[in-house]
């Protein structure tokens, strides 16, 4: 498996089934269409607040992907910290993800990064247990109520 940094431009058009694997397992209301607003990733990209870590099997087909955005907080301005927008591994190539995850930590705290936050579905307990396996801790709580029903 090939780990590494690509740009939003380069991935979008390729990520697209994956990212569809990825709502299907993961969406709460699947009334809500996945619609990405491709443009404003790109933007953020070219103005250095995001990181998009792949992972390609032996012939470079992309299975995996974790995307961040990177910027100091803003309730500590000296402390640079990541937000996971989205991680995914197809589930047919999974068995790497403790390596890719420990691997996007390697990439993060070489520009600096001093705290990475990752949010995790409910529906995914296995993911939950990854990360506690990882040395992550909860921190936050993310509740969500849906207004429009």
């Amino acid at each position: 498996m090939k780990f590494q940094r690509e740009t939003a431009l380069a991935v979008f058009k390729e990520i697209q089934p994956l990212l569809a694997k990825h709502w299907e397992e993961v969406s709460f209301y699947k009334d809500i269409l996945l619609d990405p607003d491709y443009d404003s990733y790109i933007k953020m990209d070219d103005a250095g607040f995001l990181r998009v870590y792949t992972a390609r099997d032996e012939d470079n087909v992309l299975v995996g992907y974790a995307v961040f955005f990177v910027k100091a907080n803003l309730h500590y301005r000296q402390s640079l910290q990541a937000l996971q927008d989205i991680i995914f591994i197809d589930p047919e190539k999974r068995g790497f993800g403790f390596k890719f995850i420990l691997w996007t930590e390697k990439q993060l705290s070489e520009e600096g990064v001093q705290v990475v936050f990752h949010h995790i579905k409910t529906k995914t307990p296995h993911t939950i247990d990854l990360f506690r396996r990882l040395g992550y801790e909860n921190i936050d709580m993310i509740l969500g109520k849906r207004l429009d029903k």
